[in-house]
């Protein structure tokens, strides 16, 4: 049988269902301020720009420059690295060719699940080296409709670099002058994903 409490063990046990309960109850509290100043801990950031509404490319039916049709297949899962630069690049293409080529280079074992269209504004578009002897790169006709898919593509300031996810959505964009070990991480992320 048991024993009858003490008026010391009773009171100590109701101090501790309260201190159960303000712990509780405070922890929801810090985490209710944290979510509503906008903080986020170091593994939920992005560093690119999450588009929303993403951009739909679903419709438009790239064509390769070297001829025929690039098909989205979301069933390949392939995450693609675009880019539209202009037909007088300058110094900023190879400097964008070799970021992007590491980044390719980088993505390890799920490389072969990345590519890099690099629109071609004409058909004597010039891809530098080290990503012009790449296997994951299309260079691809930059239509009007594919352009229009782009978010902020003709941007005054440089070349803006997006990810496309598996289906066609456009759903990240880096600004000119972007980190590429941004784009590195969130392409990580995001190939764990799928």
């Amino acid at each position: 049988m048991n024993q009858p409490q003490t008026p010391q063990q009773l009171r100590r046990n109701r101090l501790m269902l309260i201190a159960l309960f303000a712990i509780f109850l405070g922890s929801l509290g810090v985490a209710g301020v944290l979510r509503l100043t906008g903080w986020r801990p170091a593994g939920m950031k992005n560093y690119g720009e999450l588009l929303q509404p993403p951009g739909d490319l679903r419709a438009v039916t790239p064509e390769l420059l070297e001829g025929g049709a690039y098909a989205w297949s979301p069933q390949a899962r392939l995450w693609r690295i675009v880019l539209a630069p202009p037909e007088r690049c300058g110094v900023q293409c190879p400097r964008l060719a070799e970021q992007l080529y590491t980044v390719w280079q980088l993505a390890g074992q799920d490389a072969d699940r990345v590519q890099v269209l690099w629109l071609c504004p004409s058909p004597k578009c010039w891809v530098p080296q080290p990503l012009s002897r790449s296997p994951a790169l299309r260079r691809i006709n930059a239509t009007p409709a594919l352009r229009a898919g782009l978010p902020r593509s003709d941007d005054p300031h440089g070349v803006p670099v997006y990810l496309v996810d598996p289906n066609g959505f456009v759903v990240m964009r880096y600004a000119p002058g972007f980190d590429p070990a941004g784009l590195r991480a969130d392409l990580a992320k995001l190939l764990k994903l799928m």
